[in-house]
């Protein structure tokens, strides 16, 4: 127990170590750019977004999508759409024509739509499947849930005593007489066979 503890913590350092190298080299290439203020800018203010708007908006749309019954398809609608957006959102804000026409040929809104449509139907499609999959008699698990415990056969061992509480001790078993020869009176051995009462 000891030793993995030891060992998540070594690797959990390792890890902080190299991010910590990264940063440090990635800020010195920085360093040569010449317009590397307005990276830094840049990268500021995609984390102030990320604090302040991206992470609230997902946890308040994770805690209003928790009572839906398909909020596992719906969750994975919502990030494939989400990503989407936020690789297509430079192309779509980039302030006038580019300098090269051939650099951003396509129409990136309307593929965005396209995509988000697509992510949706894909989305219904597998909600409608995962409603009509049939389910287990009895309960109405689904495949691959668990078995109720105490119900049926096969449910497991039963329960033990409570802990700290000494087991109840079985009752003792009545000794059945023994069957076999010379164990009792011999048939015929009554009062009458031995002529006692003529």
């Amino acid at each position: 127990m000891q030793a993995g503890v030891r060992r998540v913590g070594a690797v959990r350092c390792a890890l902080g170590a190299l991010g910590l190298l990264l940063m440090g080299i990635g800020a010195w290439q920085l360093s040569a750019v010449p317009a590397s203020e307005d990276v830094g800018v840049w990268l500021l203010g995609a984390l102030v977004l990320h604090d302040a708007l991206v992470a609230p908006l997902v946890l308040a749309v994770g805690f209003l999508i928790a009572a839906v019954p398909a909020r596992g398809v719906l969750r994975g609608a919502l990030i494939a759409g989400g990503s989407l957006v936020l690789i297509t959102l430079p192309l779509l804000l980039r302030p006038g024509a580019p300098p090269n026409p051939s650099a951003l040929p396509l129409p990136y809104g309307r593929n965005l739509l396209l995509v988000l449509g697509a992510v949706a139907i894909s989305a219904v499609l597998a909600a409608v499947v995962a409603r009509r999959r049939p389910q287990e008699p009895g309960g109405g698990a689904g495949p691959g849930s668990r078995p109720r415990r105490g119900t049926g056969s096969g449910s497991g061992p039963e329960p033990g005593p409570a802990p700290g509480r000494r087991p109840e001790p079985e009752p003792e078993a009545e000794a059945e007489p023994e069957s076999g020869p010379g164990s009792g009176p011999e048939p015929g051995a009554g009062p009458q066979a031995r002529g006692d009462g003529a």
